[in-house]
């Protein structure tokens, strides 16, 4: 089976991407990592490529899969035959939000 061609889209500590990474690394699969926040000119690219802003995005074979998880790049794969399924353990939440988009939790109160 001939390994895709694969150019993520991604920023260097978010959550989304994060899990994208951990797909990619799950199944042995190389790609180019593309940093929009530390390179302007990879951001603006990938807007031009995508039609929106949002990040991840990830490019394989050609076909630009925009504003995506680790597991809706893994379902991709596994539906277009790209790779074949995997018992091993992501290294990393495959569809979590950047830190800073987690939701608050609220104090714990206690009554007497």
């Amino acid at each position: 089976m001939n390994k895709p061609t694969i150019v993520t889209y991604l920023k260097p500590t978010c959550g989304w991407s994060q899990g994208v990474r951990a797909v990619l690394h799950k199944y042995d699969l190389s790609f180019e990592d593309r940093d929009i926040i530390n390179d302007p000119l990879q951001r603006q690219e990938m807007i031009e490529k995508s039609g929106q802003m949002l990040s991840p995005c990830v490019e394989i074979n050609g076909h630009m899969l925009a504003d995506v998880s680790g597991d809706e790049v893994e379902a991709y794969l596994l539906a277009k035959g790209l790779t074949q399924p995997s018992d091993r353990v992501a290294d990393a939440p495959t569809n979590q939000p950047c830190a800073h988009e987690m939701p608050e939790s609220a104090p714990l109160q206690f009554r007497s």
